[in-house]
């Protein structure tokens, strides 16, 4: 062996052992040097296809210009109405979004509420509300740091500085920041001017077309419980009304309205009616909930309809009215439901696909027929009226619930995504970048585990509730083989083609 080879040789050695060494620490729980991934950075790998969305607003008499906050993915814009959609919030330590309104009298004025506004076992919570002045392209954080999770923003129409905000306050637990808080110098300090316990938060607020100084709120005992499933009821719940732009409320009971505990709800105004036509859907403990509706500005009520789809709903109890039909009203439920009759009977204009579960929707003051909805999978708008929507498949903003890897090389990810069933993830693309050509789903399910077999990449195990599915890939394409695909139940094992 010649002097030079066999330094080379020794050097090997030397770097091999070196670093089976230093392995071997590793496997004994060391810390990975730093300068080891220092020069990491993350990149966005997919897939192009959007997650829950709460918050959702345009700008009145601007077909073009539209914000959404996703509840695990920041705020997002659009100026070609839905085409390209650009994120403008990853500056700030937050990502997950319950609420956003645009100043009526300045649409350069946003404000944003943080954390989600609902309640469930795997919640994200937020840090506050945050302010921009200039379309968003910067943000100041305002405060109220504690409320966790803020459900709705209103904004005077006349002056941008008096606004409103629906604090839900903790899920899991008691805290005082909760309720309905009130700024008049935007947003610099805050007054708490509607509060009922600990335990009970603001959800929902909504002015009197045309007359900012009265306003409605809806109070939820919303307080997630280990172990609990659905919804959460208690005697806090309810309908507030203010006349003096929410300086002081009076809470709305009877004349109509169900007895005992409620669950969540929700509260629009109609237009055109001098305040007289109140709409209200609510979840009640005693199972006469659904939508109400008051022809005397909340002196009394009547149950609007019968209809088993239109309910109050702890996922989703929103209600929302035309802004120039007063017998035109929406409720957002597993569909996008329309009544054309004062709420008497329902049509449902929108379902799946693109659309599981409907949350909140948007409505041009200036031009009904621009509407925009905030669902389960992301931000739709529609120009006509409901004829057409704009794609969901533009905004990678879904919610994973877990990952997992494999070990071919370039490396696929794997994921269940909420609402959208499973991905599988290609870690880097051929075309110099990750596109929608580079994933594909691989299996049912939203929340269960999707696993690739550590000893054949080309098998991947998906687990759902009561279900369990390997998947034969064909790894030389990356989208689904020819063959079988066993969907494993707890009664049966079926067969299907892939």
């Amino acid at each position: 062996m010649s002097t030079a080879i066999g330094l080379r040789f020794a050097k090997c050695v030397a770097r091999l052992t070196a670093w089976t060494i230093f392995a071997g620490t590793l496997a004994w729980g060391q810390q990975v040097p730093e300068q080891l991934y220092s020069e990491m950075k993350w990149r966005m790998i997919g897939p192009f296809r959007a997650g829950k969305v709460n918050a959702v607003a345009g700008v009145p008499g601007s077909p073009g210009i539209y914000y959404f906050g996703a509840n695990g993915g920041g705020v997002w814009k659009t100026t070609d109405g839905g085409t390209v959609w650009k994120p403008i919030f990853d500056g700030e330590p937050v990502a997950s979004i319950g609420a956003l309104a645009l100043a009526p009298s300045n649409s350069n004025i946003i404000y944003v509420g943080s954390g989600e506004n609902n309640l469930y076992a795997d919640i994200t919570y937020g840090n506050g509300i945050y302010k921009s002045t200039d379309a968003g392209a910067t943000w100041q954080h305002l405060g109220l740091v504690d409320t966790r999770h803020i459900a709705r923003i209103l904004i005077d129409p006349r002056n941008p500085e008096v606004v409103l905000v629906a604090a839900m306050g903790h899920s899991f637990g008691p805290n005082e920041e909760r309720g309905v808080f009130r700024s008049t110098d935007g947003g610099r300090s805050w007054k708490r001017v509607l509060y009922q316990d600990h335990l009970t938060g603001a959800v929902d607020l909504c002015f009197e077309p045309g007359n900012p100084r009265v306003v409605y709120a809806t109070l939820w005992h919303g307080i997630r419980k280990p172990g609990q499933k659905g919804t959460s009821f208690g005697p806090g719940s309810g309908l507030y009304k203010s006349s003096d732009e929410g300086i002081t409320w009076t809470q709305i009971t009877g004349n109509g309205l169900p007895a005992g505990d409620w669950g969540r709800s929700g509260v629009a105004v109609a237009p055109g009616t001098r305040g007289q036509r109140v709409y209200l859907i609510l979840e009640a403990k005693e199972k006469d909930g659904g939508l109400y509706r008051s022809d005397d500005g909340g002196t009394s009520w009547k149950k609007a309809t019968e209809d088993k789809r239109i309910q109050g709903y702890w996922y989703m109890s929103e209600i929302f009215a035309d802004p120039k039909n007063p017998d035109v009203v929406y409720v957002p439920s597993q569909n996008l439901y329309r009544s054309n009759d004062a709420g008497h009977t329902f049509t449902a204009i929108k379902g799946a696909p693109g659309g599981d579960d409907y949350h909140t929707v948007w409505i041009d003051p200036t031009n009904p027929n621009r509407i925009m909805l905030g669902v389960d999978q992301g931000a739709t708008i529609s120009l006509n009226g409901g004829e057409s929507w704009s794609t969901w498949y533009n905004q990678p903003t879904g919610q994973f619930y877990r990952v997992a890897t494999d070990h071919r090389f370039p490396y696929w990810v794997y994921g269940p995504q909420q609402d959208s069933g499973t991905a599988g993830i290609t870690s880097r693309g051929n075309n110099g970048q990750i596109t929608e050509r580079d994933w594909f789903p691989v299996g049912p399910g939203e929340s269960g585990y999707t696993i690739p077999d550590p000893l054949d990449a080309d098998v991947v195990y998906n687990a759902g509730p009561g279900e369990q599915i390997p998947v034969q890939l064909d790894d030389s394409s990356g989208f689904f083989a020819a063959g079988p695909v066993l969907a494993l139940s707890r009664n049966a094992v079926l067969a299907e083609d892939g």
